[in-house]
């Protein structure tokens, strides 16, 4: 598995993918990332210090990955990056977040402003159709809206290419997350272990029909497999 990686075109950064003590919600129906964790927290903390080693701070942006929420990596993990960045004189910091840990972000954004380094947090929303979120994919945010969302969220992730969208449903989910959040992260359903499985028709509605409209737009990032940003290990099929 490749945890380190530098993402050079669009919004340049350094990003690592770190171990945690599990999602703590680990009920969406689609995801098996969750997987990717352990519960000892001595053993974390060696495996994300060799990880972190990497870092350079070449374009002053670091995104932190954990297969879950920023807040379920160990407090030591978490005062290493903090002061990585202090050391290599990174100024934006780039982390994951469930809904649930919407009061946890709001004051992880202060603590980090304090430091002099911004904190981006980006969340899985998958779609803004909330009864097809919450039924359907089992996100666990509830039924809220985008203004709660962008209380404590600066960035999205979207989830395309599943039963039940359509083109007109994939634009909507973009142009709202454009207009409420500073970036755009489209994820591309691949086969994995979970019983949701990747429709064809619609990824390839979405490539021929809306990938081509958004591609060049730097605010959004477009990942047709799991290691569009060069971390994690590659699935067995991409389901095109």
């Amino acid at each position: 598995m490749n945890r380190y990686s530098v993402i050079e075109k669009k919004n340049p950064r350094e990003i690592v993918l770190l171990r945690g003590r599990g999602c703590r919600w680990k009920r969406c129906t689609y995801c098996d990332y969750h997987l990717d964790f352990c519960r000892d927290e001595e053993e974390n903390f060696r495996l994300n210090s060799e990880v972190l080693k990497n870092v350079t701070g070449a374009y002053k942006r670091l995104e932190v990955v954990n297969s879950g929420s920023f807040t379920e990596l160990d407090d030591k993990t978490l005062a290493l990056i903090e002061k990585i960045c202090m050391e290599k004189g990174i100024k934006t910091l780039h982390f994951e977040s469930h809904y649930i840990y919407k009061n946890k972000s709001i004051a992880a954004k202060k603590y980090f402003l304090e430091k002099g380094i911004t904190l981006k947090i980006k969340t899985g929303v998958e779609t803004f159709d909330e009864e097809y979120r919450e039924r359907y994919l089992h996100k666990g945010f509830g039924f809220v809206g985008v203004e709660e969302i962008s209380e404590f969220a600066d960035e999205i992730c979207l989830l395309f290419g599943i039963n039940g969208q359509t083109e007109e449903s994939m634009k909507k989910d973009i142009e709202i997350g454009l207009s409420n959040f500073e970036r755009v992260c489209i994820n591309i359903m691949n086969k994995n272990s979970t019983p949701i499985l990747p429709n064809r028709r619609v990824i390839k509605t979405f490539v021929n029909n809306i990938a081509p409209i958004y591609e060049n737009n730097e605010r959004i990032d477009i990942l047709m497999d799991n290691l569009g940003f060069g971390i994690g290990t590659k699935v067995q099929e991409v389901f095109l």
